[in-house]
């Protein structure tokens, strides 16, 4: 399949091709360094643009509007969008269900061929995207990049994962009968995405959704809905059907709910908060009058993630490690390292060490590549500041702990380091979701491993050791979706580190890997009598 006005070397990739993961842009080249100026400069010139809602493939519009800024400068907007409510709910919904009565009737091969039609697109425009999302959720370039370039593993590989589950057999054929397997798509599901992966979450829920012959109604974070849009125009360029993503930016307490709990929705796929995911799970759980299934919910919601610092430790990198999977994109991931487990007999050393990497971090505009920029919003300033005061009074603060001003107004936060935390306290215990680390000393490492799992998530952790021994009873022992060894906890790689997590940490979703796409599939055993 040739895209019209991709050059050539942008083309489909054959999806019967091995899978590879799109590779990092490296900004150390002043040609890259140029690349993305004169995106950031071409984006610049397209902010505060209207945009429609989009069903069916009509542009409409609402009384409401959603407004999303530039976290870095607030009075800047980088688009406007409607607010769907309750008027949508039923539109959007009879046209997923029309929609889907044909998209889950095609083929395989036609599904896939969208998936990596949109992925050469993204491949072809990868500065552009950085671009929107450094102005819209304020990732620095290497963050931005990151993102992108898991947007188009995920669409390139759901493709070939589709392409497996169409080939999928049963494991023995009974004699004298013909035995089939065949994973079908269960029909219209709710996608609820998150502001922090506005690229790569969102598009990799949806494209795992539709290539399995699902219809969605797409509704983003109000933080991010520009980078959806974008994203939508980009499946629409590649011959999506109309109706089969339903652009819906809106309320989650009225359109979001009402979608969630509408006795036609088959599945509710989001990440997000814990208490959102729990809401949304109780609803989904209800049935509703007419309803004659129950409904799938594919949940990622977050996580208390900590890094255990053995005495053998390379201090360096552990140092490295934890800087960057604490401070990343000021620590707004779900994968984050909130907590530094570390023993006794290197805790004074490490906390010097770990302070001094810190003073070195820049903090600024994220257009101007800096290593931290800002939060993404007010609420979000508020909130951590809080639990920066909750911090004062349970450990020792020994870096940050302020909200600087800028000219611009930015939601910065500085990086924010406690020592001497107990276990048990409140910021060694909830998820805040901003550059907040809390160190905690053990006394070795089987005390580690305890105060590692004492939260009730389960989503990432990392052990740095040379020990061998102690590898082998952390595989065991450590209750994390993603454990890492002598690496950072952030940063899972499609197809490489299947992510997703544990007890509250989700629904163990396993996003980028091999059974993700059973999550929007059911299987159907079908034998005939020879």
């Amino acid at each position: 399949m040739a895209i019209a006005g991709l050059s050539p070397a942008i083309q489909p990739r054959s999806p019967q091709g091995v899978f590879s993961n799109e590779p990092a842009t490296d900004f150390s080249d002043p040609e890259n360094q140029r690349s993305m100026r004169r995106a950031l400069d071409h984006v610049a010139s397209h902010l505060g643009v209207e945009y429609s809602l989009i069903i069916g493939g009509k542009r409409l519009k609402t009384a409401e509007r959603i407004r999303s800024i530039n976290p870095a400068r607030p009075a800047q907007v980088v688009g406007i969008h409607q607010k769907a409510g309750a008027a949508q709910v039923e539109p959007a919904m009879s046209t997923a269900l029309r929609a889907y009565e044909s998209w889950s009737r095609s083929s395989t091969e036609e599904r896939v061929s969208l998936l990596l039609g949109a992925a050469a697109i993204i491949r072809e425009r990868k500065f552009e995207f950085m671009a929107w999302i450094i102005y819209e959720v304020g990732k620095n370039w290497a963050e931005a990049d990151a993102d992108v370039g898991e947007t188009i593993d995920f669409l390139e590989f759901y493709a070939r994962e589709a392409l497996r589950l169409a080939a999928a057999t049963t494991p023995i054929q009974f004699p004298g009968e013909r035995n089939e397997l065949l994973y079908i798509p269960l029909g219209v599901g709710a996608v609820i995405s998150p502001w922090n992966f506005p690229f790569a979450i969102m598009a990799g829920m949806t494209a795992a959704a539709i290539v399995a012959g699902n219809t969605v109604i797409l509704k983003p974070s109000s933080d991010s809905p520009t980078i959806a849009a974008r994203f939508v125009e980009v499946l629409e360029h590649s011959g999506l059907p109309d109706g089969v993503v339903n652009f819906c930016p809106g309320s989650g307490s009225s359109f979001g709910n009402a979608i969630v709990e509408h006795p036609k929705t088959r599945f509710i796929a989001f990440t997000g908060s814990k208490a959102v995911g729990l809401e949304i799970h109780v609803r989904a759980a209800q049935a509703q009058p007419g309803q004659i299934w129950i409904k799938r919910t594919i949940l990622e919601m977050g996580g208390k993630n900590s890094i255990l610092i053995c005495s053998d430790a390379n201090l360096d990198s552990a140092v490295e490690g934890v800087v960057f999977s604490a401070f990343g994109f000021s620590g707004q991931k779900c994968s984050a390292c909130s907590r530094a487990i570390v023993e006794a007999e290197i805790y004074e050393v490490f906390l010097e060490r770990l302070r001094e990497r810190v003073a070195a971090l820049s903090m600024g505009d994220p257009a101007a590549n800096p290593d931290l920029g800002p939060v993404i919003n007010q609420a979000a300033v508020d909130s951590i500041l809080r639990f920066i005061e909750i911090g004062k009074k349970e450990g020792r603060l020994i870096a940050g702990g302020n909200a600087p001003g800028t000219a611009d107004g930015g939601f910065f936060l500085e990086p924010t380091i406690f020592s001497e935390t107990p276990p048990h306290g409140v910021i060694a215990q909830e998820e805040i979701f901003g550059p907040v680390l809390a160190l905690t000393k053990v006394a070795g490492f089987e005390e580690g491993l305890r105060v590692a799992n004492n939260t009730e998530y389960g989503l990432t952790g990392s052990v740095y050791t040379s020990d061998l021994a102690r590898m082998a009873a952390a595989r065991g022992a450590f209750h994390v979706g993603n454990l890492y060894f002598n690496r950072k906890c952030t940063g899972a790689i499609v197809g490489a580190h299947p992510f997703g997590g544990f007890n509250m940490s989700g629904t163990d979703s396993k996003a980028g890997g091999p059974d993700y796409l059973c999550l929007y599939t059911q299987a159907k055993s079908v034998a005939e009598k020879l």
